[in-house]
């Protein structure tokens, strides 16, 4: 497969960022002559970055032609979580099963290792957040990688893609609030008792723990949800309609 043209990835990158910035609102027409102006690219990579957003959810097509920025519910990003809970559930489910060698498992160990290190040691601030989410997403990825399903990996892939449905796409709530920072704690236990799952071939015990794990990010919007301060920590949070109403 060919790789993406420069002028392909800038237009995707900028208008995924005016989407999620708040300066394109939920609802907006996508107008490919005035972003072609905004942007600074053809109509073409316009294009082809609608298609992709679309693929992603941050779009829909409209009936009239053409792509409107999507509008999301609580309900609609619990359902995405789930989704991905759900799908990663099996990936450690599967991993588990396998009894992969030694030396597979070994990248989960280092990973644990450094995450236990980083949480309980300095602990996570916003000088070493961006560690974090870094080290966050190896340890699911390696899960995924444990499970050695090439279909299965594809889904998940889809599943993460989907808005606000990643492991890490609240998480800046946590390292900003006192009374999340206690989920960074609950979230390493978590790590520790599926990779401990995984190593002693327990299955089901490991499947049941992801997708818990999946739902601390529903706590995250919940406490994103509190006031209009918090709600920006969340990138593309203009995009959500929460069902408790805020002052601006």
């Amino acid at each position: 497969m060919d790789a993406p043209s420069p002028q392909n990835v800038t237009a995707l990158l900028k208008l995924r960022e005016l989407i999620l910035s708040g300066e394109l609102r939920a609802g907006e027409r996508l107008s490919e002559l005035s972003l072609v102006e905004r942007l600074g690219v053809s109509r073409t990579p316009i294009r082809t970055a609608m298609m992709r957003l679309e693929q992603e959810g941050l779009a829909h097509a409209i009936p009239t032609g053409g792509f409107a920025v999507s509008a999301f519910s609580e309900r609609d990003i619990h359902a995405a979580i789930e989704v991905r809970g759900t799908l990663e559930g099996l990936a450690a489910r599967l991993a588990a099963e396998r009894r992969a060698p030694e030396a597979e498992r070994a990248a989960l160990k280092a990973c644990l290792s450094a995450l236990d290190e980083l949480v309980f040691g300095d602990g996570v601030t916003s000088a070493n957040f961006s560690r974090y989410v870094e080290l966050n997403g190896r340890f699911h990825q390696i899960v995924i990688d444990l499970a050695d399903s090439a279909v299965l990996s594809r889904q998940i892939a889809r599943a993460v893609a989907l808005p606000f449905a990643s492991a890490s796409a609240f998480v800046t709530v946590q390292a900003s609030l006192p009374q999340a920072l206690v989920l960074f704690t609950v979230a390493q236990d978590h790590h520790r008792c599926i990779a401990r799952a995984i190593e002693d071939g327990e299955g089901e015990r490991a499947e049941f723990i992801m997708r818990e794990h999946a739902r601390l990010a529903r706590r995250n919007l919940e406490l994103a949800a509190l006031s209009r301060k918090t709600r920006d920590l969340v990138p593309g949070s203009s995009l959500i309609t929460f069902k408790t109403k805020v002052a601006v």
